[in-house]
């Protein structure tokens, strides 16, 4: 469980906003999506390796 203290006179959305920062650096609603739904291993290994691709055709279009 997260704990947020808030400081005296502190507004109550900067207090939200530091919550949603720490929430998404947990990395909780990522696990989650993964574990809602299996994906095969060799579609994983696809996937990774049309992103490493992809990133290499970014680096060789930005070294001309």
């Amino acid at each position: 469980m997260l704990i947020i203290p808030i400081k005296e006179g502190e507004n109550i959305d900067r207090a939200l906003k530091r919550y949603k920062r720490k929430f998404d650096k947990t990395g909780t609603k990522r696990g989650l999506q993964n574990r809602k739904q299996f994906t095969k291993p060799s579609i994983a290994r696809r996937a990774q390796l049309q992103k490493a691709q992809y990133i290499q055709t970014l680096r060789d279009a930005e070294s001309l």
